[in-house]
């Protein structure tokens, strides 16, 4: 009886909630693709024209995904943004995620069956994938760039509001 409960629940849903678009869209954004690079290690920057770039100065995450060793990330990268428009952003613990969670020239499919491996997603569940995204500074960053950077869409709440509602809904994948 639950489960029927359950399913009947998941169809009430409405539409918007079920899929992963909404989830794509902050995942995707250029505040969270720019660092979840592939092997490579090398981040990502927006452009004035609104595209991406490789990072300027030839910048590595290196092995570590913190800076290689002779110039690591916090070099420029200090736990604050700078305040100028332009200047180095900064948060708690800057450097790139695992290689395994790159992002960055995925499809939404591929980023989509990422979040739910726990080999791919830092050995989280759905809902820790959520509090990770509504908690971690390093991801709150995304919504508070600092200057002459655009937020990712919405809020942090609403991003793992969207996570939960996909997760509830059986986490389809486009």
């Amino acid at each position: 009886m639950i489960r029927v409960l359950l399913l009947l629940g998941a169809v009430a849903l409405p539409a918007a909630a079920q899929d992963f678009d909404a989830v794509h869209a902050v995942l995707s954004h250029p505040r969270c693709a720019n660092c979840h690079v592939g092997g490579d290690g090398i981040p990502l920057q927006s452009t004035d024209a609104g595209g991406v770039q490789a990072h300027a100065y030839g910048i590595r995450g290196g092995a570590s995904r913190v800076g290689i060793e002779t110039l690591p990330c916090l070099t420029c990268h200090t736990d604050r943004n700078g305040v100028l428009p332009g200047s180095a952003p900064g948060a708690e613990g800057w450097a790139l995620p695992p290689a395994e969670m790159q992002w960055a020239a995925r499809s939404p499919a591929e980023i989509c069956a990422q979040i739910k491996d726990p080999e791919r997603n830092g050995g989280r569940t759905l809902a820790e994938v959520a509090d990770h995204v509504s908690h971690d500074p390093l991801v709150l960053w995304g919504w508070d760039p600092g200057p002459g950077r655009d937020p990712a869409p919405g809020t942090p709440e609403e991003a793992a509001a969207a996570i939960r509602a996909w997760a509830e809904a059986g986490a389809p994948c486009p």
